[in-house]
């Protein structure tokens, strides 16, 4: 499978580069898998697809202030992207500086020209592309907090003027270096409402790191590896799952990271039934608790075990998350969506409208 078949293009117009208000009010793609249907909606009339029972599956992490900036014993700047914690004060990150070598340390500042803020890191190893892995001389979140900038993507070039705009009304466990964007668009009133209706609500968590930042730079689509990122699906939301799944209801991730983490926590769950490739769900035993380290990369012929319909935003040409929502509602009837939302001037990215795969 070529990764060329995931490029589009797309005017650069289009690229919301601010929220909407409030932020239900933004517009809702509708894609019917069976009928091929498209509709044009808002967030706001979501529950108007939903039914009794479904179960919205949402990721609980936070975005922390991950920009760091740092200055090299020779003076020169340095600018740091926290991605992963590895253990007590030891990151794995991207760095934009040169000359950044294993056993360089570097002296934190307290703002992006400010003064040294008290904290040093020493970078312990030094990848590719800018990936540099930095010991810190203390606790790294309550440092991030006090000196850290909010992570903005790099298309976005206005600058954000409340940062709680770039969580979700949710987030509660620091560790992303991006937003959950799908979730972005719910309210309180929303959530609600969508309670009101016996539409249940649970939420996982994965910590957004390295491949929301890059396209696939492979030639052919399997040869992409992603980077591992920290997932937790509780027992409780196990058994909500379970609950929902044996009931015949729908399991309905918000967003591509809470695919992955259903989808993670459901491989290490279920065993083969026969001598099938890719399991199916067995009626009593669907899924586990799970807390670890994910890499599962989703892309067209993946055989979903969990999901019955997806809440998304639009995405980034020849991204995992590009490719993972073309795996569920299928390449042809996704390019045809995507070639409608810009014919109609639908807002792409991480600030830009949702769609509602059934």
């Amino acid at each position: 499978m070529k990764t060329a078949d995931f490029d589009y293009a797309l005017p650069p117009e289009l690229i919301a580069q601010t929220p909407v208000e409030p932020r239900d009010a933004s517009r809702l793609m509708v894609v019917d898998r069976r009928t091929g249907d498209i509709i044009h909606r808002h967030f706001s009339d979501l529950p108007e697809f939903l039914r009794p029972g479904d179960l919205l599956v949402h990721n609980e992490s936070r975005v922390i202030p991950a920009r760091l900036f740092a200055r090299k014993p020779t003076g020169g700047r340095v600018e740091i992207l926290l991605l992963r914690q590895r253990a007590d004060d030891t990151w794995e990150t991207l760095v934009r500086g040169r000359h950044i070598r294993a056993g360089t340390r570097l002296t934190l500042l307290d703002s992006p020209d400010g003064h040294p803020s008290g904290a040093e890191a020493e970078v312990i190893e030094a990848g590719e592309r800018g990936m540099r892995v930095l010991a810190f001389d203390r606790p790294v979140l309550p440092l991030a907090e006090k000196v850290g900038v909010m992570p903005l993507p790099p298309y976005i070039h206005v600058p954000l003027e409340n940062a709680t705009r770039y969580q979700t009304i949710y987030a509660h466990t620091p560790g992303s270096a991006a937003a959950p964007t799908a979730g972005l668009h719910f309210t309180p009133e929303l959530l609600h409402r969508l309670q009101e209706m016996d539409i249940r609500s649970a939420f996982v968590t994965l910590h957004i790191g390295l491949d929301t930042f890059r396209p696939v730079s492979e030639e052919r689509v399997e040869d992409h590896r992603m980077h591992t990122e920290y997932c937790r699906l509780a027992p409780e939301v196990a058994r909500q799952v379970n609950q929902a799944k044996l009931a015949g209801q729908r399991v309905i991730p918000v967003g591509t990271t809470s695919v992955r983490v259903l989808e993670t926590a459901a491989s290490k769950s279920q065993k083969p039934l026969g001598f099938r490739k890719t399991p199916r769900v067995h009626p009593s035993h669907t899924v586990q608790p799970f807390e670890g380290a994910t890499d599962l990369f989703i892309y067209p012929g993946y055989d979903f075990r969990l999901v019955d319909a997806l809440i998304t935003n639009f995405h980034l040409p020849r991204s995992t998350l590009l490719m993972l929502v073309a795996a569920f509602a299928g390449k042809e009837l996704l390019d045809r969506a995507y070639a409608e939302a810009i014919r109609l001037r639908y807002r792409f990215y991480s600030f830009g409208d949702a769609m509602l795969v059934l």
